[in-house]
């Protein structure tokens, strides 16, 4: 069939008769890169006098503005972006909750941390997973839809939480939590393309995204607090029984505010139904050129780990998040290491100094608001692409959150870790890491999402899959690095690699034009 350019959307009235009055153009509703209805669905064309259409002509159809995300209210907008932050948060709580009942496990099932740190195992199996699941996963949402997929993901990280509460060993006890770690890694990284697609342009996307950046660390850092409160109560599986009565009464709340938000799946299903009530063959050009599901997932792969291995700004970004990250979930050990021997600490009462670090990370998130407007004003001095922030302001807050709250936290926190100071310095230390965490992981998002735009979400995989894999395995080390270096050492190691990677971001703010320049993703995704 031949191609015809796009006409005007046509109004048409309850009673089947149509107004004159073009309506408003479609492509401004949906804003350029936002397929619509009116260009894409084929076939058929309704007369003047509102018949059924003709498969020889083209039919125009443009449904209400509601199916369009970025038209949706403000208030419709923020809800569905609270929840699925909300839910980012309380699944992340159940990657760390148990770290405080490592002893109760290790009685329970004889696990023995004597020549290796097996305690660990339950973390590191939900961390790695949640970093590869997603790699398979996410394609699947091209074709079905991510309400679908997200509904679907949740109902599945309920029910492995079943065996963790009931499990009689400990290998049954490490599976599950893959099962579930794999599906929270899924639907944090819905939530955060969820926050993506919905609020359009850089100024409007900064809080929202600043709140998942949020949702994501402080769920994992809260985790050990709310283990500990209910350890100090009640038996290790009763913090997975609470688990599982939290998370099942929430599922209505997920039913009715998440919906789908992929054009493409929205036009799908629009002419399927066309196809269907009016027996005409509309299709979209998505429906026509449809791509294998083994196309999809190689390409969900690949590309990702192609540009982490040939991109020297996500390599970077890379490397600076996922040590970031890696360490609240090493502070998950290094904490009870620290104030065990120290102060003589219980475990709930370790997990309760780890609120420091929510507390620094939420300073961290207060920080970014402010920052935003630094951000925005850099509009005016953009000569590559006028009227546009330069992507490297993202960084600029990050900078002295990394020197600083990072690396200056990791000092402070090593060298305020002696017995005859009071346990409050070394929890301030906590504090100014977690102030520097939540900078560095909300700018590596924010710079990655204006720098690659078309290929922003790849880059983001990439940081994704190596801030799970580094988390899931740096605390394996941390036994041994406190034992051979001690505990002040040891921290202060962590101190330098954080003070190291602190240049990753001067150098993408002197050096990032000049690096978006030569970067083959970088210039196509502005063209």
């Amino acid at each position: 069939m031949t191609s015809h350019p796009p006409p005007q959307a046509v109004e048409k009235h309850p009673d089947g008769s149509q107004n004159d009055t073009p309506t408003e153009d479609p492509e401004k509703q949906t804003g350029p890169d936002e397929p619509n209805f009116a260009s894409r669905l084929s076939e058929g064309k309704s007369d003047s006098m509102g018949s059924a259409p003709q498969p020889s002509e083209e039919y125009i159809e443009c449904p209400g503005r509601s199916q369009y995300r970025f038209n949706w209210s403000e208030s419709r907008k923020w809800l569905i972006t609270v929840v699925a932050c909300f839910i980012t948060f309380i699944v992340g709580i159940n990657g760390t909750a148990i770290t405080t009942a490592a002893t109760q496990i290790n009685e329970r099932f004889n696990v023995s941390d004597a020549s290796f740190p097996n305690s660990y195992w339950p973390i590191t199996s939900w961390t790695v997973a949640a970093g590869i699941f997603p790699l398979a996963g996410l394609p699947l949402m091209e074709t079905f839809g991510l309400r679908y997929g997200y509904l679907a993901a949740y109902c599945v990280f309920v029910v492995f939480i079943i065996p963790q509460a009931v499990c009689q060993n400990y290998a049954t006890l490490i599976v599950s939590r893959v099962f579930s770690g794999g599906c929270a890694g899924i639907l944090q990284n819905i939530a955060g393309g969820i926050v993506s697609d919905i609020w359009r342009g850089e100024g409007a996307r900064s809080t929202p995204t600043a709140l998942f950046i949020w949702a994501y660390l402080a769920g994992t850092t809260i985790g050990p607090v709310i283990g500990g409160a209910i350890l100090k109560y009640l038996y290790w599986r009763w913090i997975l029984y609470i688990q599982l009565i939290f998370y099942g009464a929430f599922f209505p709340l997920i039913y009715t505010v998440i919906p789908e938000i992929r054009a493409a799946v929205i036009l799908s299903r629009r002419a399927a139904h066309l196809r269907h009530t009016t027996r005409l063959p509309y299709h979209t050009p998505d429906d026509l050129t449809h791509t294998s599901l083994s196309t999809l997932v190689t390409t969900a792969i690949c590309r990702p780990l192609r540009m982490l291995c040939t991109e020297y700004v996500v390599f970077s970004i890379t490397l600076w998040s996922a040590f970031c990250f890696g360490n609240c979930l090493l502070f998950t050990q290094s904490v009870g290491t620290v104030f065990t021997t120290l102060y003589s600490f219980t475990s709930p009462q370790t997990g309760f100094v780890q609120s420091a670090l929510v507390i620094g990370i939420t300073l961290g998130f207060l920080a970014s608001l402010p920052h935003t407007r630094i951000y925005l004003r850099t509009r005016a001095r953009n000569p590559e692409r006028p009227n546009h922030p330069i992507p490297e302001a993202r960084l600029y807050l990050s900078i002295p959150g990394s020197f600083v709250g990072l690396a200056g936290g990791f000092f402070w926190y090593a060298w305020t870790s002696y017995p005859f100071l009071p346990w409050i310095l070394p929890a301030i230390g906590l504090g100014l890491v977690g102030f520097g965490i939540f900078t560095v992981v909300c700018a590596a998002s924010n710079y990655l999402e204006d720098a690659y735009e078309k290929y922003a979400a790849s880059a983001m995989a990439a940081v994704a899959f190596g801030e799970n894999l580094f988390a899931g395995f740096l605390p394996l080390a941390e036994a041994a690095m406190y034992e051979r270096l001690g505990l002040n050492w040891a921290s202060c190691l962590l101190a330098f690699l954080g003070l190291a990677l602190s240049a990753a971001p001067v150098v993408l703010v002197v050096k990032g034009r000049g690096l978006r320049a030569r970067s083959p993703f970088m210039g196509e995704s502005l063209h």
